[in-house]
């Protein structure tokens, strides 16, 4: 009897705090939405390429090309870098050597050449 007299006052101190906070019916927070801009830091490529790796960076400029698979030649004023675009990063978009776009993304930076991996594009009008 004592025994189990100790197991239930343990289990009270170990499991009443985790049951407290517990609200079955608690409204959650909407997610996404809201203001989106003023605060961005534009690089180029000629800094992006000096950045260490995965530093979050922000381009702009033109896809001139795609070099195969999943690779495009991207430019700015300053020089051209190989950045890496997967298909679900293009939200739908197409975009040609005249459109300018935002690249979103982080440095790859190897051993040998430097390049960007962007997590999304954005299409300026």
């Amino acid at each position: 009897m004592k025994k189990f007299t100790i197991m239930t006052a343990l289990c009270a101190l170990v499991c009443g705090p985790a049951l407290a906070d517990f609200q079955p019916n608690k409204p959650q927070a909407p997610m996404g939405g809201g203001f989106v801009g003023g605060n961005e830091t534009i690089s180029t490529v000629k800094q992006a390429k000096e950045m260490r790796d995965d530093v979050p960076v922000i381009l702009q400029g033109k896809i001139l090309q795609r070099m195969g698979g999943d690779k495009y030649l991207f430019e700015d004023a300053t020089d051209s870098v190989t950045v890496e675009i997967d298909d679900e990063d293009w939200r739908g978009q197409t975009v040609t050597p005249n459109d300018t776009v935002k690249l979103y993304g982080e440095v790859d930076a190897g051993i040998f050449k430097t390049e960007i991996d962007v997590d999304y594009v954005e299409k300026i009008k």
